[in-house]
């Protein structure tokens, strides 16, 4: 980015005409005033490049001008200029955001080092601006997460409102549904875009090295630790840091999460200094936290720090609709990346993808199209080339870590209810409310140990309701 018009505001006259003629000479075009107010309308009515600016000029001084252009063009560099080579004009300048400042009398010599650097700086400046700017267009939210149905928009909507703010985010949702998609879409349409990102699945690292992974680790803590080693909060520093699977954190461990979110600053392994750290965190779970709070292994308090604006990913069983917008995504991805001809789906393929319950959620779907492009040697994929899937009205085989209950549910009631033309049906839904509710209360009475009271309080009916329901369910008590 090349330096083209350059402000000057001096009370002093010959300052600025000398300043004037060799800043012209150099090819910049130059404005001049003779004080801070002066300057002011000027840097109001034009855009400049560079503004040298004298720090004591009548009405209004270089700093309070500084201060004003700070306010009004954040990215406007400013030099200051001062006759007092004292560290305090030093400071205070360099404290109120000035590029640089220069000590009167200089060499013209000084000046065009100044302009060269402050060049240099705007075309650096320049470059960082667009790769952000292609860093934000490539994280936009409807580019990289995809789905237009109404869970999906609440999504959009959420991200929308928290990323611009550094306040804690939980996400929540079964594996693969694109929670840390969702925590690079906060980071990259945040202010932190530049920053780092730093993403660490809590789960995937083994217990004894996961303190160190997150807050680093001095020469000698243990063996093996040779050097001295940043963790990932102090990586992310200024950026975001990316709590995957939290729930797999060992209590201990979350005690020192707590700690980063209320003191902001962490301790390495080993070492006794502690270390500053901005970070924002966004964390991530696939596993009911609540639960977890309750059976005390997760800590409440961290909970409630971390559950600030809770984020829930619905199911790619319950988006249906997003399907074959996926698809269409992950077909004509692959093929791009792999350097092969467009493929398309027979509208018999595209019904069996829709139709299928996707335990393993988007992260199973976008393998699965993978897998049919490469094995496939046609243009158009057909039900065969999705052989592993069942079709509609079949059991699909979950396992309960997999799928959400109601998922369990419905692919047991599949199995169940075939034939229901056959069923009675007068009292098909009695029948099935009682096989669904009877164990749910026998296992919350085991779970209080056969305590009415507080079995009533978390199932949160009446306790003479639930009295009349285990009459009615046949339940038989046991002593806890």
């Amino acid at each position: 980015m090349t330096l083209t018009r350059i402000l000057v505001a001096d009370d002093e006259e010959s300052m600025r005409w000398v300043l004037s003629k060799a800043l012209k000479r150099k090819g910049f075009t130059v404005d001049l005033a003779d004080d801070g107010r002066q300057a002011l309308a000027l840097i109001q009515e034009n855009s400049y490049d560079l503004a040298i600016l004298d720090i004591k000029m009548p009405g209004m001084s270089g700093l309070d001008l500084l201060d004003r252009i700070r306010e009004m063009k954040s990215d406007l560099l400013v030099v200051i200029m001062t006759a007092e080579a004292s560290m305090k004009n030093a400071v205070e300048a360099m404290k109120r955001g000035a590029y640089d400042y220069i000590t009167k009398p200089f060499d013209l010599d000084v000046i065009d080092a100044i302009v060269e650097k402050v060049g240099r700086a705007r075309e650096i400046a320049g470059q960082v601006s667009l790769l952000k700017q292609e860093l934000k267009e490539h994280y936009q939210v409807e580019k990289n997460i995809i789905g237009n149905s109404a869970a999906m928009q609440s999504i959009y909507k959420t991200i929308g409102k928290v990323a611009d703010s550094d306040i804690t985010i939980l996400i929540q949702g079964e594996s693969g549904t694109g929670k840390e998609m969702v925590a690079r879409a906060i980071h990259f349409n945040s202010g932190r875009l530049g920053k780092p990102f730093v993403a660490i699945n809590c789960a995937a690292i083994p217990r004894d090295l996961l303190e160190s992974e997150l807050f680093g680790s001095e020469r000698g803590a243990f063996t093996g630790a040779s050097e001295r080693k940043q963790g990932k909060f102090e990586q992310a520093n200024q950026g975001t840091i990316f709590l995957d699977e939290i729930g797999d954190m060992p209590l201990d461990l979350q005690a020192k999460i707590l700690r980063v979110l209320q003191e902001h600053e962490v301790t390495r392994v080993g070492g006794t200094q502690s270390i500053a750290v901005n970070v924002r965190i966004v964390a991530a779970t696939n596993q009911e936290l609540q639960e977890r709070v309750r059976q005390r292994e997760f800590r409440e308090d961290l909970y409630y720090r971390l559950n600030v604006v809770p984020i829930t990913l619905a199911p790619l069983r319950e988006r249906r609709d997003d399907i074959p917008e996926l698809v269409r995504y992950f077909l004509d991805r692959t093929c791009t990346e792999l350097s092969i001809p467009p493929k398309q789906l027979t509208p018999e393929a595209m019904a069996l993808l829709s139709r299928h319950s996707w335990p393993g959620n988007v992260r199973e779907l976008e393998n699965t199209i993978k897998r049919a492009v490469i094995l496939s040697n046609d243009p158009m994929l057909t039900e065969a080339d999705f052989d592993g899937l069942q079709p509609e009205g079949e059991e699909t085989a979950m396992t309960p870590q997999d799928a959400s209950l109601e998922a369990i549910v419905e692919a047991k009631l599949r199995s169940c209810l075939t034939g229901i033309e056959k069923l009675d049906k007068s009292d098909i839904h009695a029948k099935v409310l009682q096989q669904v509710e009877r164990p749910l209360i026998r296992f919350i009475l085991e779970k209080t140990r056969w305590n009415q009271v507080k079995a009533a309080d978390i199932l949160g009916i009446n306790r003479n309701t639930l009295r009349k329901k285990i009459h009615d369910l046949e339940i038989e008590l046991k002593r806890g």
